[in-house]
């Protein structure tokens, strides 16, 4: 039965054929796609050069530095929610598989990581307050406009105690944690700086409990965008999974034991994203069972390895959709989201078991370490090229690749090459454009195809055009583990 899996996944792997991909190069990529996400003040350094400043005022209508940061994806606006969990996945990329990234590519991951981190210790810089996004995404989205432009108005949105911000807090509070560990051996104090915050953090979303679009004055800045559609419960277990992680503390073990239940840790355990956190949560905290028997985590480990057999055809509980080309697909939009995070927990769960020589017992299916990562190399592989459109959906990688993304600064031209200031609307001449991007946004993953394989390039269908950075951070790890081992 183990070899009928290894070979199905390997026919299943490559639906037009093999093809040898540049694992290093797709990595460096990767990394190299958050500096067209900048905002704030560039440094000389800046390798995307068709980016400049912007943002630079932001927080000072409020008396407050709230510059630098990412934008999320196509659009001006700073998102706290999306961006935290976007730095916790850099972070963990760095944990896990940094090791077998090149030095050159791991520095540039950490200098990716303290772009998010340099911003995020601003947001939790005043004592129970935490500020959540800057940007008025209706105005946003109602312009077509570079972010070196941008003459809408730059709100800034914050939650003051005691209203609630469990949500952003509680992702906070991972995404400092888990890059205070990235950054432990190589700047040990800004490490201690960010895990003092990450407590901080914690405490605040802890103690006022509630999700932040519940908040009246937020939620008009942050839904539908990025509401917490799943409830706050899940960030503060992933929260306090990332401080144990840490620290080391037995309180925040004692935390993640003695919530389990009333924080819905059993709760939709086949989801992993910027919004919903249970499946990666698993994962995190099963580490200390499968490597260290810890077995009052057993549900933790339990949970994670149901969620694992889901996604293997041939066992009795499999239930994930494939496209026909064998992509990971869920409806929505972004749907390469839910391919490179599920694929980043194979690979680190795939470690756990290779560090234990343990398999998974998926009822009438044995899986092992190599089965995981053959089926995350699936992914990788279709993302990189091998799927029906023979199309790379990572700009910038391969022969052929999107042309028309989603993207504001992508799609106008560079303030380098026209300074002209270019007002709200007129950028629309190049949203309806049916010519290429003339900056190439390199190592920006697109949303991807629909559950056909199909993707017709265009700029207005943002679902499967427009990048995101939480897409791409934790196929950042990801590519990592498959420089080093490319034929796993």
């Amino acid at each position: 039965m183990a070899l009928f899996v290894s070979l199905f996944l390997f026919v299943f792997l490559m639906p037009g054929g093999i093809t040898a991909h540049d694992y290093g190069d797709a990595l460096s990529k990767a990394i190299l796609f958050f500096e067209g996400q900048r905002s704030g003040f560039l440094p000389q350094d800046q390798r995307l050069n068709w980016r400049a400043n912007s943002g630079l005022a932001d927080g000072s209508a409020h008396n407050v530095d709230l510059t630098g940061g990412y934008y999320d994806a196509g659009d001006n606006v700073k998102f706290g929610f999306p961006m935290a969990f976007t730095t916790t996945m850099l972070a963990w990329s760095v944990i896990e598989f940094g090791e077998m990234m090149p030095p050159a590519e791991r520095r540039n991951s950490l200098l990716a990581i303290r772009w998010a981190t340099d911003y995020l210790l601003k947001t939790v810089s005043q004592p129970n307050r935490i500020f959540v996004q800057v940007g008025d995404p209706i105005a946003d989205h109602n312009c077509w406009e570079r972010p070196e432009d941008m003459d809408t108005n730059r709100s800034v949105y914050s939650v003051d105690a005691p209203n609630p911000a469990s949500d952003v807090a509680g992702e906070t509070a991972a995404a400092l944690a888990a890059s205070s560990i990235a950054f432990r051996s190589s700047d040990p104090s800004y490490s201690q700086t960010l895990l003092r915050n990450a407590v901080n953090a914690f405490q605040f979303a802890d103690t006022y409990r509630g999700a932040y679009s519940d908040n009246a004055d937020v939620r008009i800045g942050v839904c539908p965008f990025y509401c917490d559609f799943d409830g706050y419960q899940d960030e503060l277990l992933w929260g306090a999974a990332w401080l144990r992680r840490a620290t080391k503390e037995e309180n925040f073990l004692d935390y993640i034991q003695s919530n389990r239940q009333t924080l819905g840790a059993e709760d939709n355990i086949n989801e992993f994203g910027w919004d919903n956190k249970h499946a990666g949560l698993n994962v995190l905290v099963s580490k200390e069972v499968v490597e260290g028997n810890l077995y009052d985590l057993e549900s933790y480990k339990t949970s994670a390895e149901s969620f694992l057999c889901t996604l293997i055809p041939e066992t009795s509980s499999s239930h994930i959709q494939y496209t026909p080309g064998g992509l990971i697909y869920k409806p929505g939009g972004s749907n390469l989201q839910h391919a490179t995070t599920i694929a980043f927990l194979q690979l680190v769960y795939a470690n756990y078991l290779s560090r234990t020589s343990q398999t998974i017992n998926c009822g009438n299916v044995y899986v092992t370490a190599q089965t995981l990562r053959q089926s995350a190399k699936k992914q990788v592989d279709y993302i990189l090229g091998d799927n029906p459109m023979g199309l790379s959906y990572m700009v910038g990688f391969g022969n052929k690749y999107p042309q028309r993304i989603h993207h504001r600064g992508s799609s106008l031209p560079s303030i380098k090459d026209h300074p002209e200031f270019i007002a709200c609307k007129e950028g629309s001449i190049y949203f309806n454009s049916t010519s290429p991007n003339p900056n190439v946004l390199v190592g920006a993953i697109v949303g991807g195809p629909g559950e056909d394989d199909a993707y017709a390039d265009d700029r207005a269908d943002f679902r499967k055009s427009e990048p995101t950075t939480y897409i791409n951070a934790p196929f950042v790890g990801v590519l990592a583990y498959f420089v080093a081992n490319p034929n796993p």
